[in-house]
Formats: structure tokens, C-alpha cells, sequence
């Protein structure tokens, strides 16, 4: 008979709080595969590894929908391997628009440390007086 694992046995292995695995549970991820006799929801070998296979999914980039998709697809199928890479390409173009965005907000907080440093003396904040006045809040 395999190993069993209650809900906290199966976050400790897996590493991760037992709130995430009841999420995952509520979500349909994960599901026990039996009850105890006291009602305690039973877990599985095969529950831990598609927990440490949602972790890795999610460290690459790949959304919980995503990891949803890629446990339900046949593995070893041309099809599979089409779907992981569109799953792929669409993370990518997400990782690149963020990138873009991050490199602006480098761009802004950069020029505004400069402009901090060159009013340093001045009465007040020049970045704090900018932000105000964007705002409506003065």
C-alpha cells in the first residue's frame, strides 16, 4: 500500500503552508483520495508529486489556469507539445511587456533620484511637490 498523507504531512513534504494545498484542493488541482476513519481528507504519493509539479509550473511563469491545462493534456503527444508551447510563447510575450514596463519605471525612479540629488538643499522635495501635484493631493 502507498504512503498516505494528511493535509499537514503533505504540505510539509511538499514544502509549502497547508493553506496553499486547501487552495489548490478548492481550485481542483489537487484532490484527497480518501477519507479516515475520523474524516481527515487522505492524500497520495501522486498528490505530492503533482504539488512539487504545480511549484515547478509556477517558477518557470506558468499561471495556476496554465498548470491546470498542462496536467490535463496527454503527455508524449505532438498535440501536448504544441499546447505547452503556445503556453510558452504567450508567458513570454507576458515576461517581455513586463520587462518593458519594469525598464520604465528604472528610467523614472532613475531621473528622479538625479533630480533629489540635485535639489538635495532646496526647501522641499521635488519628487514629493511632482507626485502632489499629479495627484490633486496639496
Amino acid at each position: 500500500m502507498s504512503k498516505q498523507y494528511t493535509i499537514s504531512q503533505l504540505a510539509h513534504a511538499a514544502d509549502i503552508p497547508t493553506t496553499t494545498v486547501r487552495y489548490y484542493e478548492r481550485v481542483g488541482l489537487i484532490d484527497p483520495e480518501v477519507r479516515s476513519g475520523g474524516n481527515y481528507r487522505l492524500y497520495s504519493e501522486e498528490s505530492l508529486r503533482k504539488l512539487k509539479f504545480i511549484r515547478a509550473a509556477q517558477a518557470i511563469g506558468f499561471t495556476l489556469d496554465d498548470v491546470k491545462d498542462l496536467l490535463a493534456a496527454p503527455s508524449n503527444t505532438a498535440a501536448s507539445c504544441r499546447e505547452v508551447q503556445s503556453l510558452i510563447e504567450k508567458r513570454l510575450d507576458e515576461v517581455g511587456s513586463r520587462l518593458k514596463d519594469l525598464r520604465h519605471v528604472q528610467r523614472v525612479l532613475k531621473a528622479s533620484l538625479e533630480k533629489c540629488r540635485d535639489t538635495e538643499l532646496a526647501d522641499c522635495c521635488h519628487v514629493i511637490e511632482t507626485l502632489r501635484e499629479t495627484s490633486g493631493a496639496g
